[in-house]
């Protein structure tokens, strides 16, 4: 290990947020952990303690996480593998100074969304789905622990995301190759660009004292689909047809972040259009990597 540095582990490392984090300032920070789930599988209790007692770890961010999209074909496994996850990470924490977790807005239970969720509203409902039960589970272990946050992120987006699924990549796919842009409904979501991800993780993953245990990390504003729809149109092909299949609005996905803000007063969340902006760059300079016959349409 390198001389004066710490080391941070990012478990799910080859995933969406994972590869943003390995690509980030984060690489001059720390001495980056990046096993392969060849090396360290999450899921099984020895292999997560063989793992630590290897290697130092002082700081960790636990991404991984088993996807319960319908696309996933992990119906039935998600809420074991991702609470297994969890808590062999949460039973090494004597070998850490901190964990952060990515979680999601999933906690709040999809049936019962209200715009901007405060993070202590997760309470009143418990979540149908598997995916947000295991975010509610593992919430119940980090209220009682010392040394591990919850990020609650909604509608992150950026580089490597799953293109087929997500809303901004699919679209932004779908125009470059001269497809309708689709949806099932409008409503209004928290998108977060991933980049505005990294400088949280950064600073709180060091500051000496946190107030709370869970933190929305969400943008100011939240967008409708349909909006982001018809600016990904009018920056590349204003001719593509958009199509909703279901009419009025959706239950909104946002939280507050009046939490966050009270940590990081100066963070900034990058303007929305701006960041698609990039992300069409980025699609734009490998399109061949994303074709046309790997496109689905998605639920809004």
């Amino acid at each position: 290990m390198e001389s004066g540095k710490e080391s941070l582990l990012i478990t799910g490392a080859s995933g969406f947020i994972g590869r943003n984090l390995r690509e980030s300032f984060l690489r001059d920070e720390y001495e980056l952990l990046c096993p392969s789930s060849k090396d360290l599988n999450l899921i099984d209790e020895t292999s997560v303690a063989k793992y630590f007692s290897e290697h130092r770890v002082d700081y960790v961010v636990h991404s991984a996480c088993m996807p319960g999209h319908r696309a996933a074909g992990n119906e039935g496994k998600v809420f074991y593998a991702n609470t297994r996850m969890f808590f062999n990470l949460e039973r090494q924490k004597h070998n850490y100074k901190r964990m952060l977790v990515i979680g999601s807005g999933a906690i709040y239970d999809n049936r019962n969304y209200r715009p901007k969720m405060k993070e202590e509203e997760y309470e009143e409902f418990l979540p149908v789905d598997e995916h947000g039960f295991s975010k509610y589970v593992c919430e119940k272990a980090i209220e009682n622990s010392d040394n591990i946050i919850d990020l609650r992120v909604f509608g992150i987006f950026g580089k490597y995301e799953e293109f087929r699924i997500r809303f901004i990549s699919n679209l932004i796919c779908k125009a470059l190759h001269s497809m309708p842009l689709t949806m099932n409904q409008n409503r209004k979501f928290d998108f977060l660009w991933i980049d505005d991800l990294i400088p949280v993780i950064s600073k709180l993953l060091k500051k000496d004292s946190l107030k709370y245990k869970a933190y929305n990390v969400t943008p100011d504003s939240s967008e409708s689909l349909l909006n982001i729809a018809e600016y990904i149109q009018s920056k590349i092909n204003p001719r593509l047809e958009i199509q909703v299949k279901q009419e009025g609005f959706g239950l909104e996905y946002s939280g507050l972040n009046h939490r966050l803000k009270s940590e990081l007063p100066d963070w900034k969340p990058t303007d929305l259009h701006l960041a698609i902006n990039l992300l069409i760059e980025w699609y734009e300079k490998g399109l061949e990597q994303f074709p046309r016959e790997a496109l689905t349409s998605i639920d809004g």
